[in-house]
Protein backbone atom coordinates (compact mmCIF):
# COMPACT_ATOMS: atom_id res chain seq x y z
CA UNK A 1 0.00 0.00 0.00
CA UNK A 2 1.18 3.51 -0.79
CA UNK A 3 1.67 5.65 1.87
CA UNK A 4 0.64 9.09 1.17
CA UNK A 5 1.82 12.34 3.04
CA UNK A 6 -0.44 15.35 3.93
CA UNK A 7 1.85 17.32 0.52
CA UNK A 8 0.96 14.66 -1.73
CA UNK A 9 -3.22 14.62 -0.67
CA UNK A 10 -3.10 18.34 -1.35
CA UNK A 11 -1.03 17.83 -4.53
CA UNK A 12 -4.02 15.31 -5.75
CA UNK A 13 -6.90 17.50 -4.71
CA UNK A 14 -5.20 20.57 -6.48
CA UNK A 15 -4.85 18.35 -10.12
CA UNK A 16 -8.89 17.73 -9.69
CA UNK A 17 -9.68 21.06 -9.54
CA UNK A 18 -10.89 22.86 -12.71
CA UNK A 19 -8.70 25.11 -14.18
CA UNK A 20 -9.23 28.68 -14.36
CA UNK A 21 -11.24 30.41 -17.16
CA UNK A 22 -7.97 31.89 -18.23
CA UNK A 23 -6.16 28.62 -17.89
CA UNK A 24 -8.25 26.59 -20.11
CA UNK A 25 -8.32 29.95 -22.64
CA UNK A 26 -4.67 29.32 -22.95
CA UNK A 27 -5.21 25.25 -23.14
CA UNK A 28 -7.47 25.59 -25.87
CA UNK A 29 -5.42 27.91 -28.02
CA UNK A 30 -2.09 26.03 -27.40
CA UNK A 31 -4.14 22.54 -28.53
CA UNK A 32 -5.52 24.21 -31.76
CA UNK A 33 -2.09 25.63 -32.48
CA UNK A 34 -0.78 22.30 -32.11
CA UNK A 35 -3.65 21.09 -35.05
CA UNK A 36 -1.82 24.47 -37.11
CA UNK A 37 -4.94 26.33 -36.12
CA UNK A 38 -4.59 29.55 -38.03
CA UNK A 39 -5.18 33.57 -36.95
CA UNK A 40 -5.55 32.25 -33.04
CA UNK A 41 -7.48 35.52 -31.22
CA UNK A 42 -8.48 35.42 -27.57
CA UNK A 43 -10.98 37.71 -26.60
CA UNK A 44 -11.58 38.73 -22.82
CA UNK A 45 -15.13 39.50 -23.11
CA UNK A 46 -16.33 39.34 -19.38
CA UNK A 47 -16.39 43.06 -18.93
CA UNK A 48 -18.39 43.36 -22.07
CA UNK A 49 -21.07 40.27 -22.19
CA UNK A 50 -22.25 37.62 -19.86
CA UNK A 51 -22.25 34.83 -22.42
CA UNK A 52 -18.60 34.04 -21.18
CA UNK A 53 -15.16 35.15 -19.74
CA UNK A 54 -13.15 34.59 -22.79
CA UNK A 55 -13.69 33.72 -26.88
CA UNK A 56 -11.23 31.72 -28.81
CA UNK A 57 -11.27 32.38 -32.18
CA UNK A 58 -9.39 29.87 -34.66
CA UNK A 59 -9.20 29.52 -38.31
CA UNK A 60 -9.42 25.99 -39.34
CA UNK A 61 -8.47 25.41 -43.68
CA UNK A 62 -10.33 22.56 -44.35
CA UNK A 63 -13.39 21.20 -42.86
CA UNK A 64 -11.19 18.19 -41.82
CA UNK A 65 -8.84 20.59 -39.59
CA UNK A 66 -11.99 22.14 -38.26
CA UNK A 67 -12.98 18.78 -36.97
CA UNK A 68 -9.29 18.46 -35.91
CA UNK A 69 -8.46 21.26 -34.26
CA UNK A 70 -12.15 20.83 -32.18
CA UNK A 71 -10.68 17.08 -31.16
CA UNK A 72 -7.43 18.50 -30.19
CA UNK A 73 -9.40 21.12 -27.83
CA UNK A 74 -11.53 18.51 -26.12
CA UNK A 75 -8.37 16.06 -25.73
CA UNK A 76 -6.25 18.82 -24.16
CA UNK A 77 -8.99 20.95 -21.95
CA UNK A 78 -9.88 17.54 -20.43
CA UNK A 79 -6.37 16.06 -19.75
CA UNK A 80 -4.84 19.54 -18.94
CA UNK A 81 -7.80 21.60 -17.22
CA UNK A 82 -10.11 19.04 -16.17
CA UNK A 83 -13.10 20.12 -18.37
CA UNK A 84 -15.35 19.13 -20.67
CA UNK A 85 -17.66 21.22 -23.10
CA UNK A 86 -21.26 21.63 -21.96
CA UNK A 87 -22.16 21.80 -26.06
CA UNK A 88 -21.24 21.51 -29.30
CA UNK A 89 -22.30 23.05 -32.61
CA UNK A 90 -21.71 22.73 -35.80
CA UNK A 91 -19.13 19.63 -36.24
CA UNK A 92 -21.06 17.90 -39.05
CA UNK A 93 -20.98 20.94 -41.28
CA UNK A 94 -17.15 21.45 -40.14
CA UNK A 95 -17.42 25.18 -41.56
CA UNK A 96 -17.93 26.49 -37.92
CA UNK A 97 -17.69 25.09 -34.80
CA UNK A 98 -18.62 26.14 -31.48
CA UNK A 99 -17.23 24.78 -28.23
CA UNK A 100 -19.30 26.10 -25.09
CA UNK A 101 -17.35 25.67 -22.00
CA UNK A 102 -19.29 27.92 -20.03
CA UNK A 103 -17.10 30.35 -19.26
CA UNK A 104 -15.00 29.87 -22.51
CA UNK A 105 -16.53 30.09 -25.58
CA UNK A 106 -14.62 28.61 -28.79
CA UNK A 107 -15.28 29.38 -32.60
CA UNK A 108 -13.24 27.43 -35.02
CA UNK A 109 -14.35 28.45 -38.76
CA UNK A 110 -13.14 28.18 -42.29
CA UNK A 111 -11.46 31.50 -44.07
CA UNK A 112 -14.90 32.20 -45.97
CA UNK A 113 -17.13 31.75 -42.91
CA UNK A 114 -14.68 33.89 -40.14
CA UNK A 115 -14.30 36.64 -42.91
CA UNK A 116 -17.96 36.98 -43.30
CA UNK A 117 -18.76 36.53 -39.42
CA UNK A 118 -16.11 38.87 -38.21
CA UNK A 119 -16.04 37.95 -34.64
CA UNK A 120 -13.18 39.79 -33.43
CA UNK A 121 -14.84 42.83 -35.06
CA UNK A 122 -18.08 42.50 -33.64
CA UNK A 123 -16.55 41.74 -30.16
CA UNK A 124 -13.60 44.62 -31.00
CA UNK A 125 -14.43 46.68 -27.85
CA UNK A 126 -13.41 43.50 -25.46
CA UNK A 127 -9.71 43.06 -24.29
CA UNK A 128 -7.66 41.11 -26.97
CA UNK A 129 -5.59 38.34 -25.04
CA UNK A 130 -1.79 37.92 -26.57
CA UNK A 131 -1.03 34.84 -27.58
CA UNK A 132 1.99 32.55 -29.16
CA UNK A 133 2.43 28.63 -28.73
CA UNK A 134 4.90 30.15 -25.80
CA UNK A 135 2.21 32.03 -23.71
CA UNK A 136 2.24 30.65 -20.19
CA UNK A 137 -0.67 28.87 -18.12
CA UNK A 138 -0.01 30.34 -15.03
CA UNK A 139 -2.16 33.08 -14.44
CA UNK A 140 -5.59 33.68 -13.26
Amino acid sequence: MTEYTKLDLVTEKESLKPATSYQLAITIAKAADARKGGDIIILEVAEVSYLADYFVIVTGFSRVQVRAISQSIQEKAEQECNRLPRQIEGQAEGTWVLMDYGDVIVHILMPKEREYYNLEAFWGHARRINFSADTQIGRG
